[in-house]
């Protein structure tokens, strides 16, 4: 079952067009990830999503109902967390958390909230205006977690947290996974998308160019190899699949396709192997072999 379908979506902004024909889907109690750099179109998919903008074409539906007709009660059973939280100065973020709960009108756990403030080791008592950007962070991040939602859109959630803030925020996410809840992971952070998701769906210039499984993905990519042997190689260079090939003493480092990886080994065989260390990619060579593909220069946020 999908939590969150788009068909065809497109967006416009007068002659703009900031998406076109994106088809996005999340399975029910699995966690996706959407990467893509500055002005790719990330942001204006999850604002269609959360019923904030108007599609120019194309549909998306939430629990099986239109993001726009019927975002009130979409939200109802959603928590988003934006990557920028703006808050009332005046108010604590304990009852700025306890406000974003009830607004959701989905529920809440008390003895959870709790937990998670313990766990982001917040100060619930004082005043949203003296808050750090990582702290103001916490508080939507809190929010979302303690209430009773079964959808999770998170873009850019980990903005202004500390390594170890991050460590919590994904056994948060893991945790919200075990209970059979799904999350919209949009993320600049690729190791924390590699460790979390299920599936990823990479978007460039308002098109998603490629969804899978890290590993079905990986297929498209290279391993990086390490190799050391006893006698000097030759002809490896030169052998079709072979990428970024550098040479140090007896050592020798490459990229090689996957598809003609086992002829490589063969040919390495032949010059008596010392030491051979393969890597799969990881989501960031994947994410820009794509970029550097179309030269696009696009910065990661």
């Amino acid at each position: 079952m999908y939590i969150i379908k788009a068909e065809n979506l497109t967006k416009r902004f007068g002659k703009f067009t900031a998406l076109n024909n994106v088809n996005l889907e999340v399975k029910e109690g699995e966690i996706f990830g959407f990467i893509g750099p500055n002005g790719a179109g990330k942001s204006t998919t999850i604002r269609i999503l959360l019923g904030m903008l108007k599609t120019t074409g194309g549909k998306a539906a939430i629990f099986g109902k239109d993001v726009w007709k019927d975002a009130v009660e979409i939200h109802k059973r959603l928590a988003y967390v934006p990557g920028d939280v703006n808050l009332w100065p005046n108010l604590t973020g304990g009852e700025i958390i306890d406000l974003f709960v009830k607004l959701r009108g989905n529920g809440s756990n008390p003895k959870k909230k709790a937990e998670l403030i313990e766990r982001f080791q917040f100060d619930p008592t004082k005043k949203c205006r003296t808050y750090s950007k990582g702290n103001r962070q916490k508080v939507a991040l809190i929010a979302a977690f303690a209430s009773e939602a079964d959808l999770y859109i998170l873009d850019e959630p980990t903005s202004g947290l500390d390594p170890l803030m991050e460590r919590v925020f994904q056994e948060q996410v893991q945790e919200a996974k075990n209970e059979g809840k799904s999350v919209l992971l949009s993320s600049h952070i690729l190791s924390e998308v590699e460790k979390l998701c299920d599936r990823v769906g990479i978007i460039r210039q308002g098109q998603i160019i490629e969804t899978g499984t890290l590993g079905e993905l990986r297929h498209l990519t290279r391993n990086t190899i390490v190799a050391e042997t006893k006698e000097k190689i030759n002809g490896l260079k030169e052998m079709e699949g072979v990428h970024q090939y550098e040479e140090r003493g007896s050592e020798v480092t490459f990229q090689a396709d996957t598809e003609k990886l086992d002829e490589i080994i063969r040919h390495l065989s032949q010059f008596g192997i010392l030491k051979l260390e393969s890597a799969p990619p990881t989501l960031e060579d994947l994410f820009m072999r794509h970029y550097e593909d179309v030269g696009s220069g696009g910065s990661l946020t």
